[in-house]
């Protein structure tokens, strides 16, 4: 997951807009056990009167109320699903959850957050809210967006490499042209890189595009539909055939070459667990929490997966369900390294780093009723707001990855589905 001097220039530059460097490494250097006034009343069984508290507590901590949410809601308009959905009949419903306080020390994201989980999956809300207690109580997670990329790769052919090469040469001749051509389709899209790729006599152009707060799937593929029939007007040799996307870029699925690089925004989160935290609270020593996700990346390698983590999928899909992202994108939102070890004082180091999230808070599914609200709850709705989604979904993550380890290590993961996750 390297980065070369100019992508690191221009994420370091970025950075800096949001904070004060200084301070902030202060902060994270600094962290301390944050004290709770008020608790989420928690359930291990939901109540009709339990739920109208969560509900009361929440509308009094963030200041919102959630209607839509918090009430029955149907979708009177169908013309007011244009653009989300074909051939509209009715909504399926997935019950809500919420974890939190998730205390977040982030470069966008700062302070307490309340994370809704949209799920059918028993146990899953529970074990991400006993992370997020775990890592509030010392200090909470750091997550920082680094990077920032989205890309479609087209695929040109022609009848040999002589021909290929002609193309090649005037691509590369016109690449400051790029941007001129993509401003008439998107006011946002910008196109940051383009690298090439040869296989015989097909060349495959990889266009990373910055897409604003957007997801950005549909923004790339317009803007690239542009600059590739533009090429082929003007190339002096034209392509026999070609096609807006090669199966190369990683597009909802999980690939090695976005793994290395960055698609959608790259985030890191990191946590310092303290011994008695560990114990007390996720009930597991130290020392076997490290030594299962030791073994279960030696398993995790032999299984052939790309990356090595725990559970990232089942926090991300919940997330994603509840905001209104595309949630196919798991498939490689949920590619990452999560990593854990001893630290000097006896306690455990954890981290996460997902260079693959497709994530957005304007577009696609953002603006409908619950998921609106489920942005809002989070302070994730609209422009200027990503990049602090970004570094919510990675903390989340690693809160998630914390409390499955130590589930797993301490022999409390069979237990806690038998009591969270049957019907009684």
């Amino acid at each position: 997951m390297s980065s070369g001097f100019e992508t690191t220039k221009r994420s370091l530059h970025s950075i800096t807009q949001r904070v004060d460097i200084k301070a902030y490494i202060e902060s994270v250097k600094n962290k301390k056990e944050i004290p709770i006034s008020h608790s989420l009343p928690v359930e291990g069984h939901n109540t009709n009167e339990g739920t109208q508290k969560r509900q009361s507590f929440l509308i009094a901590q963030i200041g919102n109320s959630f209607p839509a949410v918090f009430e029955k809601h149907c979708f009177e308009e169908a013309d007011s699903l244009n653009g989300n959905c074909e051939n509209f009949i009715g909504s399926a419903q997935v019950p809500i959850g919420v974890i939190g306080p998730l205390h977040i020390v982030g470069s966008a994201a700062s302070g307490d957050f309340f994370v809704p989980l949209a799920t059918t999956e028993g146990t899953l809300v529970a074990s991400y809210h006993r992370g997020a207690k775990a890592s509030r109580l010392c200090g909470g997670i750091t997550s920082i967006c680094f990077l920032e990329g989205v890309q479609r790769s087209p695929v040109f052919r022609f009848e040999n490499m002589a021909e290929m090469g002609q193309f090649l040469i005037f691509a590369i001749e016109c690449k400051a042209q790029f941007n001129e051509i993509v401003s008439s389709a998107s006011r946002h899209a910008k196109v940051l890189d383009v690298k090439y790729n040869i296989e015989g006599n097909q060349l495959i152009i990889n266009f990373e595009y910055y897409t604003g707060d957007a997801a950005g799937q549909n923004m790339v593929t317009i803007c690239t539909d542009l600059i590739c029939k533009w090429l082929v007007e003007n190339a002096p040799v034209k392509p026999t055939a070609w096609f807006i996307e090669s199966n190369y870029s990683g597009d909802k699925k999980a690939s090695a070459v976005s793994f290395t690089h960055v698609r959608g925004r790259k985030v890191s989160a990191e946590v310092h667990l303290k011994k008695e935290v560990v114990e007390r609270t996720l009930r597991c020593k130290p020392a076997d929490m490290v030594q299962y996700w030791q073994s279960s990346t030696i398993g995790v390698i032999q299984s052939g997966s790309i990356g090595a983590q725990g559970h990232v999928a089942n926090g991300l899909t919940a997330l994603f369900i509840a905001t209104g992202q595309d949630v196919a994108c798991v498939s490689e939102a949920a590619v990452g390294i999560t990593r854990m070890e001893l630290t000097s004082d006896g306690g455990v180091y954890a981290s996460v780093t997902l260079p693959n999230l497709i994530v957005g808070t304007v577009g696609g599914g953002t603006s409908l009723p619950t998921q609106k609200e489920c942005l809002n709850m989070i302070g994730c709705f609209g422009d200027g707001k990503v990049q602090k989604f970004a570094e919510i979904c990675g903390a989340l993550a690693l809160a998630g990855e914390i409390s499955i380890a130590a589930a797993i290590a301490s022999g409390q993961f069979s237990q806690a589905h038998q009591k969270f996750g049957r019907k009684h």
